[in-house]
């Protein structure tokens, strides 16, 4: 009886204790952890790979930079605080450089004080092997370049699934080191996610990726740096995110790759070699131009269906009627192409493929701009730009084509600013655009990277895939790169050993840095020495190698591609204006969002979002998690997420 009483009273003392410490019940249970990363930002490469993918998936991160003058100091304060009578965590994983990270003593144990206190998540961006940042000394350090690391079993099962196992390192240049890393020895608290085969020692193994469990942490080390063309971090940055957050956060990454082809019906000037000039151009000659043929057509067809890929055409109908007319009113081409309509999507490409930026003073599309006797600008006028849009549709409707309206890729992007000849967009352009309901224009990347809006419809920036419109032949694209570039290649083997795996490198790195911008080629690529499929096959081939079937590399048509660069932007301007408030409690997350702004989310699979009417899954699954964009509730004018 004595000691059951002595028992009660130490409990009613713990009780009353807990409750000086912690004002009311719900301060005593799970903390709120707000949904932001911490990055701290040396300015080295590993540490921006990262940054660089929170930013493109739409994931909201904090930059400290230790060497800015009047920068936030890391402590207590800048970390923790409290909300709704619940302890709150501001981050919820935290990324530093690894290794030494100038943010002095008492910082570095700030951050590790508060990732014990909640569980949070360290990323050592470029770990250097020692008793404080690995379980050892390294078995091997030196340059990874041209080496291919793994994914473990254990990486497999863990955060890096989506991957099939192999992580190729780059070697862009034999004469200079690129990649250098450490391979540590396994062991202890530190499980190998991604490792390679130690050299001179064929059955030794070190790890590059690891997960270390420490002194009541549990920290992700990366133990190269300085990563080349970053493919390889790239290729790890989802799992690494996916690491450092538990499987939950804002941002979306899918990989998808969009092809669309100018000029199909129409036909390109040609290089010429012999005066390193474009057919036509002042001064060249005038070989023959490049167009494809029917066999090219057929060719094209097979090649998409045996590769699960779509092309989109972009096509101009005057070029088939000009072709018929020279050549007795047949159209080869274009009568393979249209029995073939399903096996592509047709974008508009004008109807003569005119160009409608300024008119020039050496011709259409040469030479300065044209002024006239006020010395104002002559521009291509808003009839003509709008009968070429409209008249394309109506020949393509003629033919059963499936074609959008509101998409438009003009040629070389003209009627769009052009500097320094054209620094400013055609006048006449807007009003066109919205007379024949355009809402989606291609533009050059290089020049417009962002989205902006013409009128009614806003631009949407293509990558070039390296090669020329006057190439259809292997030695035409190396002449063209030679005289460009000022370099010289091997005229047997220079396309395909040198051109081809540099295109692919760029190609790859936007796939993977979830870049969702298209890319494009021309018609005369596909023809003759048909130049662009060992680029095309060898941009498939390398996706499939390196990602199980659990990450499918999407196909999007433009409109697709529009529309998610138009919510990605809404998304980045809420976040960059801070009226985005987004935390997880246990298993619900919570998200607040501006009205009509979609909001990118990541959860595990089997996550459902709470509506007033009910539940509904979230996202897609993609890469082993559940992976999309939601609205929020109409009602609540929340997001709520239910994690499993």
């Amino acid at each position: 009886m004595v000691r059951s009483r002595r028992l009660a009273a130490a409990c009613l003392i713990a009780a009353a204790l807990s409750f000086v410490a912690f004002p009311n019940a719900r301060t005593a249970g799970t903390p709120r952890v707000d949904l932001a990363v911490l990055v701290v930002d040396d300015g080295g490469a590993p540490v921006a790979a990262i940054a660089g993918h929170l930013a493109a998936i739409g994931t909201p991160f904090t930059t400290v930079r230790p060497g800015e003058r009047d920068r936030p100091r890391i402590d207590e304060e800048f970390l923790t605080g409290a909300a709704d009578g619940r302890p709150r965590a501001r981050y919820q994983a935290v990324v530093v450089p690894g290794g030494r990270t100038a943010l002095g003593r008492a910082e570095t144990a700030a951050l590790a004080a508060y990732e014990r206190r909640f569980g949070i998540r360290q990323v050592d961006a470029h770990a250097a092997p020692g008793p404080h940042s690995a379980p050892g000394a390294a078995a091997w350090s030196g340059s990874l370049d041209g080496r291919t690391a793994r994914v473990t079993p254990a990486g497999r099962a863990g955060p890096f699934g989506y991957l099939r196992g192999p992580v190729p390192f780059a070697d862009l240049d034999p004469r200079t080191p690129e990649t250098y890393g450490h391979l540590v020895r396994p062991g202890g608290d530190f499980t190998p996610y991604v490792d390679a085969a130690v050299p001179g020692k064929p059955h030794a193994r070190g790890a590059l990726v690891g997960e270390l469990a420490d002194d009541g942490r549990r920290r992700l080390l990366v133990t190269f740096g300085d990563p080349g063309d970053r493919i390889a971090y790239r290729l790890l940055a989802r799992g690494i995110v996916d690491w450092a957050t538990k499987g939950v956060h804002l941002g979306a990454a899918r990989y998808g790759f969009a092809v669309q082809v100018d000029g199909v019906l129409d036909r390109d000037a040609r290089w010429d070699p012999d005066g390193d000039c474009t057919s036509g151009t002042p001064g060249c000659g005038r070989p023959r131009p490049v167009r494809m043929t029917a066999r090219d057509a057929a060719y094209a067809r097979e090649w998409s269906a045996d590769r699960d890929f779509t092309l989109d055409l972009v096509y101009s109908g005057g070029g088939s009627e000009r072709h018929r007319r020279a050549h007795g009113g047949t159209d080869a081409l274009a009568d393979r192409l249209i029995t073939d309509r399903e096996a592509y999507r047709w974008v508009n490409g004008t109807y003569d493929r005119a160009w409608l930026g300024c008119l020039r003073a050496g011709g259409d599309g040469e030479g300065r701009c044209a002024r006239d006797a006020a010395g104002e600008v002559r521009w291509t006028p808003e009839q003509r730009i709008a009968r070429q849009i409209e008249d394309n549709v109506v020949w393509g409707q003629a033919r059963n084509l499936v074609v959008r309206r509101d998409e438009l890729v003009t040629a070389g992007h003209s009627g769009l600013a052009t500097p320094p000849e054209q620094p400013l967009d055609n006048p006449e352009l807007a009003p066109a655009l919205g007379t024949t309901g355009v809402r989606w224009l291609a533009a050059d990347r290089t020049r417009d990277p962002l989205l902006r809006r013409v009128g009614t419809a806003l631009t949407v920036p293509r990558h070039g895939l390296g090669l020329f419109a006057g190439a259809g032949r292997e030695e035409d694209q190396l002449d063209e790169y030679e005289h460009r570039r000022g370099q010289r290649l091997d005229p047997c083997t220079g396309y395909r050993s040198r051109l081809v795996p540099r295109a692919v490198r760029t190609a790859l790195g936007h796939v993977l840095a979830a870049d969702p911008t298209p890319h494009y080629l021309y018609q005369s690529n596909l023809a003759e020495d048909r130049i662009a499929y060992p680029l095309l096959d060898r941009v498939l081939a390398d996706y499939r190698r390196l990602f199980t079937s659990a990450a499918p590399l999407d196909n999007p048509r433009p409109r697709a591609i529009a529309r998610d660069l138009q919510r990605r932007a809404a998304w980045a301007e809420a976040v960059r204006n801070g009226d985005v408030t987004a935390y997880r409690v246990g298993g619900t997350v919570t998200v607040r969002a501006p009205a009509g702004v979609e909001v990118p989310v990541t959860a595990p699979p089997g996550a459902v979002q709470r509506f007033a009417r009910g539940d509904a899954d979230v996202g897609r699954p993609y890469g082993g998690r559940a992976a999309g964009w939601t609205h929020t509730d109409a009602v609540r004018g929340t997001v709520v997420l239910r994690l499993p």
